[in-house]
Parts: C-alpha cells; structure tokens; sequence
C-alpha cells in the first residue's frame, strides 16, 4: 500500500512539472524576497523586481515575523509543486496552502502601486491614491494571485510597488515580501494583439494581397508563421534587408500553407510586366531572375516571360535559351513555339522559322487568340520596338 502511495504521488509530481513546462513557467530567477523592518506605525514600500517578459501571473506573499523567527518554507519551493496559476485560484485550497507559514502577531496594513511616485506620496500622506489593490484590514499573512486582468497587471506592467503601514504602535515589526511572476511561453515572445497588428499591416502592404482568394487565412498564417521565428524584440531590431528576407521567406511559407503559392509567383511576375511596360526592362529582366529562376520557382510561364524581354532587346541568344528552358519544362505550350520560330526569324534561319509555322499556323494558343492572330499582334510589337522587319510578309503569306 505505501509502494503504491509513493508511485501516486511521484506520478503526480510528475504531472505537474511537465504541465508546468507546457504553457509556461514560474521564474525563480527574477523574484522578490525582501525583508523590511518598520518602526511602530511607520510607512515604507518595496519595488518589485522587473517582470519578464510574457508575465501574465503574479504571486505574492506577505508574511509578518517576530524577532528570530524564520519562514518555513520559500514561495518560490511552494509553487514548485503548483503546474500553472489556475491552480491557486481554484478554490480556498490553495490560498491557504500558499499563506501557510509561520507568522507573528503583528499585523500590518499594505497597498500596492504601479510607480512610485503613488508610493512615495502614501508614506507621506497615508492616502493610497492611485493604489490597484489596497489591503485595509491588518493582517499578518496574506498570499493572492494577480491574473493579467487585474488592475495591477493589466496592460504592460513591468513591475509592482508595495506599500506597509505598521499596525503596532509600540514595537518594531519584520515583514517579508515575496513575489513570484508566471511567464507564459507565448506572451514571453512579446505577441500581443498590439503587436500582432503590425504583421498584419506588413501582410496588407504585400502585391501578393490582391490576388488572394482568402485573405484572412493568409493574415493567420502569417502572424503564426512570424511569431514563430522570431520574438517581437528580435522583430524590431532586424536590419532592413534582414527584416525583407524574413517577410518574404514568412510569405512563401504561409501561402504554401493556405495553398496560394502560385498567387504569390504570378504576383512577381505581374509586377516584372509592369515595370516592362513603364519602360524599365533591366529592372523587369532582374526581377524575374533574382526572385524566381535564381529561387528554382519558375515554371514554363517565367521562362516564356523572360525570353520575350531578351527578344524584344535583340538579345537573341539570351531568349532562346530562356524559351528552350521553358520548353523543356512544358513540351507541350504551343506559345513556346511561336517564340522560338520569333526567334529563328530574327538571326537568319528563316526556314526553321517558317516550318514551325506551318505546323501550328491552325492552332489556338493556351490564351485564347489564334495563332494567326498572335503573330499579326506580336510582328505589331516587334515593329514598335524597332527590330527589322525584313521577313514579316514571308512569314505572314503562310499563314494567311
């Protein structure tokens, strides 16, 4: 029977520590023990040690001694045995478990603050103005738990203020002061609802936005995604091009996640054909390059895009080395071989040129237009961008 009572409970402790590494923890580094004396009715106050980040819990414990007498046992050793701060609110048990120490029979008063400046103006006036809590009835012990929701802790409280007036008018009296902050995991990261609103107004400002089907999935995402590599503080220190790399990696990852990538690529390449069409062709060439040939994401689509660029410069060469890339990844997209019959026109081997065109010259393109119709529209193009035009009417009697 006493073999099973010791496996109970070192299951039991068990528990409990693994609960508490789960969701968060009691930091025994930056605690507050501290032990004041106070003369017959005297007034004094007690900063707290700063709060970690990601405090969302405060235990304290107030205890009163006589001369020589030694508490039994620390806050920090008792919450040792408590998985979370749920279990010091539920119900009378833990309050009582927590406050059980040896205490004296001197009794003080106390309030606590959010500076000082309220402190100091209670040991000089005895007022507790400005106190979020104020313990008016002496007592010689007293333990609670201030959750997040509390007025001493809501909002972004670094740390507390705790004020002591004597109740013996006669004798001095020794009181310890214990607090001990619960740091959530999650909050240590310094995401908050403020903070998270940031990456969403980072997420908007994304050409990739505007081509989502389901914005608020992506937004999620995002916030989980970035939340997740980095602290909020580690966020605001990034350089500038450290903090580009980190959104954009964030965006591929969250859109593969919701299933939109292709979105984001078509978004980059939309971006490269409107600085082509503004007129900076280096700008849309680097473009279509750097972000998605160097970054193995383009498909047949980029391939054909850049070959068009490099055509319409005369870097002949150039395109059709991008239009056979492209074909290779899509042997199949008769657009594909319309540039490279473009292409064969241009440096002289017209008559690759014109078998291709007798091949497909009846087919209809993957956009919709004919073949007929595309080569009247391109040789248009052509002509506009100054390349020779020499071999348009070869072209143009077999088709016709």
């Amino acid at each position: 029977m006493l073999n099973k009572l010791y496996f109970t409970l070192a299951f039991f402790s068990f528990f409990m520590t693994s609960a508490q590494t789960k969701d968060g923890f009691w930091d025994n580094v930056r605690t507050t023990n501290e032990t004041i004396t106070l003369r017959a009715g005297e007034k004094k106050f007690i900063k707290t040690a700063n709060f970690p980040e990601g405090t969302t819990e405060v235990v304290y414990r107030i205890t009163l001694l006589d001369d020589n007498q030694k508490i039994s046992g620390s806050l920090v050793s008792v919450l040792k045995a408590i998985p979370d701060p749920t279990g010091i609110s539920q119900g009378t048990a833990g309050a009582v478990f927590l406050a059980s120490t040896i205490a004296g029979d001197d009794k003080c008063k106390y309030a606590i603050y959010h500076n000082s400046k309220d402190a100091e103006s209670y040991v000089k006036s005895g007022k507790t103005i400005g106190a979020c809590f104020v313990q008016d009835e002496p007592v010689n012990k007293d333990a609670k738990l201030l959750s997040a929701n509390s007025k001493c802790l809501y909002g972004n409280v670094e740390s507390l203020y705790f004020s002591f007036e004597s109740d013996n008018w006669v004798m001095n009296q020794k009181i310890v002061l214990e607090v001990v902050p619960w740091v959530n995991i999650k909050a240590s990261c310094g995401w908050n609802a403020a903070t998270k609103k940031e990456l969403v107004a980072i997420a908007e400002k994304q050409d990739v936005a505007l081509y989502l089907s389901n914005k608020d999935k992506f937004y999620a995402l995002f916030i989980e995604n970035f939340s997740n590599k980095f602290k909020y503080s580690e966020f605001k220190q990034l350089l500038s091009v450290e903090r580009n790399n980190a959104i954009e990696t964030v965006i591929e990852e969250s859109l593969k996640k919701s299933g939109e990538i292709d979105k984001y690529y078509r978004s980059i390449t939309d971006k490269s054909l409107n600085l082509f069409r503004n007129g900076k062709i280096e700008e849309a060439i680097d473009l279509i390059q750097t972000q998605m040939i160097a970054k193995n994401r383009a498909t047949y689509r980029e391939y054909e895009v850049l070959g068009s660029y490099y055509l319409v410069t005369k870097q002949f060469l150039k395109a059709e080395e991008a239009f056979n890339q492209g074909f290779k990844l899509n042997p199949t997209e008769i657009k594909l071989q319309l540039d490279l019959a473009h292409t064969y026109m241009f440096t002289n081997r017209l008559s690759e040129s014109k078998n291709i065109h007798k091949q497909f010259f009846n087919q209809n393109l993957s956009n919709g237009k004919t073949w007929v119709s595309q080569v009247t529209e391109d040789f248009k193009e052509f002509e506009k961008m100054g390349l020779p035009t020499d071999n348009f009417k070869k072209i143009l009697r077999i088709i016709d």
